[in-house]
């Protein structure tokens, strides 16, 4: 602890920053996680309702329910879906394409460039500390008599301290990120499944409704054919 005391009231014009940078890349991946958590669905939950208020108020119903939610899948991705609708599930598949490529995966990808980089150069302000802290201590080694090293192994221990910081706050960063980038692609698939559960349901809906004209019309003809002729 004095050693690292020594470091902190020493070697400050390293440590603040290293803590700065250690400090800011705490908040960003608390940030990304709460904004993944907020984007999260629950389809087994979330699939039934919709189906329903699909089959009861048609899309227009869905379409309100779905903006009212605050989660991705739902929010933006069927609400571009639904919105084209009426020009076709090849419109459809389009829409929802064009927003996962073009808005969701960009915006899920939002504070991983900065995390990254705050992991790299952390990693190299740390070594910049130590070198620059081993050259100051070499030279007062030369500049001693008889170049005596064991006086400046304290010196040297302690320009250490800078590369140790900088891997302490690199390495839970670099983690976190290559974490965030399996959840996104793990995402992504559910996007990809979510919108072709979204095209079946469509699709299904129309043959759904056409079947209730005919089979009114077949059961009136039924009807009319039992009824005694004049």
């Amino acid at each position: 602890m004095q050693a690292l005391w020594t470091f902190i009231t020493h070697d400050w014009y390293f440590f603040w920053p290293l803590f700065l940078m250690s400090l800011t890349g705490l908040t960003l991946v608390f940030w990304r996680l709460l904004l993944n958590l907020n984007g999260a669905t629950n389809m087994s939950e979330f699939l039934p309702e919709f189906q329903q208020k699909l089959e009861r108020d048609g899309v227009e119903g869905a379409l309100r329910y779905c903006r009212t939610r605050t989660d991705i899948i739902p929010r933006r991705l069927f609400v571009a879906g639904l919105e084209t609708s009426k020009q076709g599930l090849s419109a459809v598949r389009r829409a929802m394409a064009n927003v996962i490529e073009l808005e969701i995966m960009p915006d899920l990808n939002f504070l991983l460039p900065t995390i990254l980089a705050i992991a790299k150069v952390a990693t190299m302000v740390g070594l910049l500390g130590t070198v620059i802290s081993m050259i100051g201590t070499f030279n007062e080694i030369q500049k001693s008599k008889g170049g005596d090293v064991g006086s400046q192994a304290g010196a040297i221990g302690l320009a250490l301290f800078a590369t140790a910081l900088g891997l302490i706050t690199a390495i839970p960063l670099v983690f976190t990120h290559v974490l965030f980038k399996a959840w996104l692609a793990q995402f992504e698939t559910r996007m990809k499944s979510s919108a072709q559960k979204l095209i079946l349901l469509l699709q299904a809906k129309p043959a759904g409704k056409a079947a209730l004209p005919a089979a009114a019309n077949a059961a009136a003809g039924v009807q009319a054919s039992q009824m005694p002729r004049r």
